[in-house]
């Protein structure tokens, strides 16, 4: 891995906004956090989670807990929608934290997918549309597929993680 550029000051003529952004990329590199993506989640339109998978070296979470997150995070997008100011509003898209930020999207069905990364990972909304897209081709259209199940498909799991890899290899993180 390589070594992080050093912190920016507003002495060196920089936006503060830029300064901000790399500073916070800059700290989390400093504290261990895993540069990439870290995770992708699928929920399904009543909150179940139908699909997790970790893709970085990141403390492990346990199942129950990992639904109990995904239940959570339906709850928090669907109030999102409910007490946004802003007019035709579909919920969180972006949460920034100084450990990670987690990118989401959700389809016209109700479906969330959602991906835990590094802070200031660019690029997260193209890879949460591949994913959608290997999704609707991989999972939609299996026969097999029970509609609000869990998913179990095993070239949905090769080419997410072939994108992911992919995603992570353009921003020189693999």
């Amino acid at each position: 891995r390589p070594d992080p550029p050093p912190p920016l000051t507003m002495s060196q003529d920089i936006d503060p906004l830029d300064l901000e952004w790399r500073n916070r990329a800059v700290l989390a590199q400093e504290a261990g956090v895993p540069p990439g993506v870290h995770s992708l989640w699928i929920i399904n339109k009543s909150g179940g989670l139908v699909y997790h998978k970790t893709y970085a070296d990141i403390p492990h979470i346990d199942v129950n807990e990992t639904m109990r997150l995904a239940s959570m995070w339906h709850a928090i997008h669907a109030m999102s929608i409910e007490i946004s100011p802003v007019e035709g509003c579909t919920g969180i898209e972006l949460l920034e934290t100084d450990q990670f930020d987690l990118r989401c999207t959700q389809t016209p069905t109700g479906t969330k997918f959602f991906v835990t990364a590094a802070p200031k990972t660019l690029g997260l909304e193209h890879l949460l549309r591949s994913v959608y897209d290997l999704y609707s081709d991989y999972v939609m259209k299996n026969p097999f597929y029970e509609m609000e199940m869990p998913i179990r498909c095993e070239l949905f799991d090769t080419n997410v993680f072939s994108a992911v890899r992919n995603h992570n290899a353009q921003l020189g993180n693999y």
